[in-house]
């Protein structure tokens, strides 16, 4: 009686067990499943590469400024490290501000969307 009682429920366990893994593996085969995978992966992907080119970028700057100052010594320029400050200039003009021409000491504004 003990040895059926005990293959039994060793069946039903190894029913049980073998049912729980092959529904997990349904579950990890949907379509919603298997894009959400693919996701993760290339946003692990995209965060290793970007931490990898932001790493060769520093080294590149890095062995930049120690070769500009290698080449400073050998040419005797000693240049202050900061750099002068950038100007800006507007590539294009506002255009909502109507032109004014002076003629003759009189004041005429030019607005291509008058009289028209």
């Amino acid at each position: 009686m003990f040895r059926r009682t005990f293959w039994f429920t060793t069946g039903v366990a190894a029913g049980v067990w073998a049912t729980t893994k092959v529904n997990r593996k349904l579950k990890q085969l949907t379509p919603e499943s298997l894009a959400a995978t693919a996701a993760n992966k290339a946003i692990d992907a995209g965060h290793r590469l970007k931490d990898r080119a932001v790493g060769f970028a520093l080294d590149v700057r890095d062995n930049m400024a120690q070769r500009e100052a290698e080449l400073g010594e050998a040419l005797g320029i000693h240049e202050d490290p900061e750099l002068p400050t950038l100007r800006r200039y507007a590539a294009i003009e506002n255009r909502n501000k109507p032109k004014t021409y002076v003629i003759d000491s009189t004041t005429y504004s030019y607005n291509r969307n008058e009289d028209h």
